[in-house]
C-alpha cells in the first residue's frame, strides 16, 4: 500500500474488493464490515497509524472505544470479525511483519479457510479451456501459471516476459512492495505458455503493454475484475460448484505442496509471504482433510 494520505482508502478498496470477489460475502455483510473498518481507520489516522503498522494495542483501544460507545454484544462481536478479517486480507497480501490480531485478547473466532481444489477439479478447469476461442490459450495460459506458480492475481497480471525463463523453468515475480523472488513453473505451464506466445504474436499490442504477458483484446493489460471473470467463467464451465477465485488458485498450489510434503519455508518463500503465520494455513487444511478422513473411515465411528 502507499504511504500517502490516500492509504486509507486504498486499502479499504482492497479489502471491499477481497470481500465481494474472493470471500462471495452478501452486499449487506459487505457494509457492515466496511463501516466497521472505516471507524478504525478513523482513529489510526488521527494517530498518524497507517492500517499495516497499527499494533495489537491500537485494535485493542478501538474495541474498547466501542464497548464505552455502547454497542451490543453482537455488534462487538462482528467488529472482531470485520478487524480479523481485515488483517488477514493484508497478512495474505504479504504486506504484515506479523499479524496484530495474534496477540489480541478477543473470543475465539473460528478461522477462516480458504476455498481449495483438488487436483482433479483443477484439470477439470484446465481442461475444460476451449482452445479454438481466439482467447483460449491466453486463458489456458494464464489458469495453468496461476496454478504451477501460485501468483496473486495482482502479480499474474502485472507478468512481464522479461520475467519469463522458460528454458530455465522459473520466472521473476514482483510481489507487495516490489519484493522480488523467483518461482519454479512446471512443464504444463511451460507448455502453455509457449503457445499462448504464438498467438499474442498476432495481437496488437498497445505501447505501454509491449512487455506484459497476458493481454485483453484490445493488446493492453488485463484488469483483476477480468481477470476474476475468467476464472469464475472456467470453473463454471468445467461443472465446479465451489466459489473458485483466482486465489483458489493459489490457496491448492499451496495446499497441494503441503500434502505432497513440501517444506512450509519453501511454500513460505514461494508464495511471498513476510510471515511463517501466514503460511500455516495451509497445515489447517491438511490437518482437516485426514481429520475429515479419519472420521469417515475410523471403524468406532457410528
Amino acid at each position: 500500500m502507499r504511504n500517502h494520505a490516500d492509504t486509507y482508502e486504498t486499502t479499504l478498496l482492497d479489502f471491499r474488493d477481497h470481500l465481494k470477489l474472493e470471500r462471495s460475502m452478501s452486499p449487506n455483510t459487505i457494509a457492515a464490515y466496511t463501516s466497521d473498518i472505516r471507524k478504525f481507520f478513523a482513529q489510526l489516522r488521527s494517530d498518524g497509524i497507517a492500517p499495516a503498522d497499527a499494533a495489537t494495542d491500537d485494535i485493542a483501544r478501538f474495541l474498547e472505544t466501542q464497548v464505552a460507545a455502547g454497542v451490543t454484544k453482537r455488534s462487538q462481536s462482528r467488529i472482531i470479525s470485520s478487524v480479523k478479517a481485515l488483517y488477514r486480507f493484508l497478512d495474505a497480501e504479504g504486506l504484515l511483519a506479523e499479524n496484530p490480531c495474534d496477540k489480541l485478547s478477543t473470543p475465539r473466532i473460528n478461522p477462516y479457510l480458504p476455498t481449495v481444489l483438488s487436483v482433479e477439479e483443477v484439470l477439470r478447469i484446465l481442461d475444460s479451456v476451449d482452445l479454438s476461442l481466439p482467447e483460449g490459450h491466453r486463458n489456458r495460459a494464464m489458469l495453468e501459471v496461476l496454478y504451477s506458480c501460485g501468483l496473486r492475481v495482482s502479480e499474474l497480471v502485472n507478468l512481464k516476459i522479461s520475467d519469463l525463463f522458460l528454458d530455465e523453468q522459473f520466472i521473476r515475480v514482483f510481489g507487495k512492495g516490489s519484493k522480488q523472488r523467483l518461482v519454479p513453473i512446471g512443464e504444463p505451464a511451460v507448455r502453455a505458455v509457449r503457445l499462448y506466445l504464438e498467438t499474442r504474436r498476432q495481437t496488437a499490442v498497445q505501447k505501454a503493454a509491449e512487455d506484459i504477458l497476458f493481454l485483453n483484446r484490445r493488446g493492453g493489460r488485463l484488469t483483476r475484475e477480468m481477470v476474476f471473470h475468467i476464472v469464475k467463467e472456467q470453473a463454471a464451465a468445467a461443472g465446479i460448484s465451489k466459489n473458485v477465485s483466482p486465489h483458489t488458485f493459489r490457496h491448492s498450489f499451496a495446499t497441494h505442496l503441503v500434502e505432497n510434503g513440501a517444506d512450509l519455508r519453501v511454500v513460505q518463500q514461494m508464495l511471498g509471504h513476510e510471515s511463517i503465520l501466514t503460511t500455516e494455513i495451509y497445515t489447517h487444511i491438511d490437518t482437516r482433510k485426514w481429520q475429515e478422513t479419519i472420521l469417515k473411515y475410523h471403524p468406532s465411528r457410528t
